[in-house]
């Protein structure tokens, strides 16, 4: 029988009335079940047929507003430069992107996709979305926005699109994203980025380093993001035809 201050033998069985035993084998077998889904999470097919680009922003924006229509505007012309645009499938913002995307690409509504996540107040799939992902936790469908992205824009948002805006940008911090642009439209975000450098890069207590300021790109409106979007997209277009 396995003791509870040691790791318990694979080849012996384990007592229900153990409590610590099982707690540590249920523990390990979480972990190394995450072990699993990390090493999936590697695979990566060699060459992706389309490029697609994520779209975060505010699900309280309403149709009709400068920006929900600006949003709209954006992901159309992203559709027809041949992009899939991929929010999280709700109302607002979300919803803008996909409309554009849907618009844009009438006959390949899969073109346009959302990835959600269950939520205690309920919202329902954007009626403009082609093909919706469900997930239970933010923290998986956090990684699946990471998986499925080429480039990342992120419009007006709340606490919701300040989550997604710094994992994408610690991501490309530490090196676990490569070569994907994270573009931040409006002075909202132009002051975050400020404020980072203000409080982050302290003389006496540096918190991060100057270049890991540079990796957001900040701009001040929908096209400046386009033609950022458009030189990686040309630069993608050259490797994927190779």
């Amino acid at each position: 029988m396995a003791t509870s201050d040691a790791p318990a033998n694979k080849s012996q069985t384990i007592s229900l009335a153990d409590e610590e035993a099982v707690k540590q084998l249920l523990v390990g077998t979480v972990f190394r079940l995450w072990d699993v889904v990390s090493d999936l999470t590697r695979l990566r097919p060699s060459k992706r047929g389309r490029y697609r680009v994520t779209i975060f922003g505010s699900a309280r924006a309403k149709p009709g507003t400068y920006v929900y229509e600006e949003v709209k505007r954006v992901a159309a012309a992203l559709a027809d430069m041949g992009c899939d645009i991929i929010t999280g499938g709700g109302p607002g913002l979300m919803q803008a992107a996909n409309e554009g995307a849907s618009a844009a690409n009438a006959a390949d509504r899969n073109r346009s996709v959302g990835i959600r996540v269950e939520l205690p107040f309920e919202q329902d799939v954007n009626p403009f979305v082609g093909q919706a992902f469900e997930h239970k936790n933010f923290f998986s469908r956090l990684h699946h926005f990471v998986l499925a992205s080429d480039a990342f824009v992120v419009a007006p948002g709340g606490i919701g699109t300040v989550l997604e805006l710094m994992m994408i940008w610690q991501l490309l911090q530490v090196k676990h994203l490569h070569d994907t642009p994270l573009i931040l439209v409006g002075k909202m975000w132009a002051e975050l980025v400020n404020w980072a450098k203000v409080y982050l890069l302290r003389p006496e207590l540096p918190l991060a380093n100057a270049q890991d300021m540079t990796i957001p790109r900040c701009v001040n409106s929908a096209d400046e993001a386009m033609a950022l979007i458009r030189v990686h997209h040309a630069n993608w277009l050259k490797e994927v035809t190779k």
